[in-house]
């Protein structure tokens, strides 16, 4: 099962990743980070590894590991 790695502090929620995961493994996160944003959580049930997340990042917060 392939599994995502967050930068917490990287990302500014823009939430894009969550619009594009096939799978809906990831959604709105509810601690606040160093800017003072909602980064975004990854469920870690059923990621496929399709990457879609890592590609429309724009801070580049996201890495997916197979």
């Amino acid at each position: 099962m392939a599994y995502i790695k967050l930068d917490q502090e990287k990302c500014k929620g823009c939430m894009l990743c969550i619009e594009v995961c096939p799978k809906g493994q990831l959604k709105p996160g509810v601690a606040l980070n160093k800017k003072g944003i909602n980064p975004v959580m990854f469920l870690a049930q059923d990621c496929s590894g399709c990457t879609f997340c890592a590609i429309i990042c724009p801070d580049t917060a996201i890495e997916v590991y197979k």
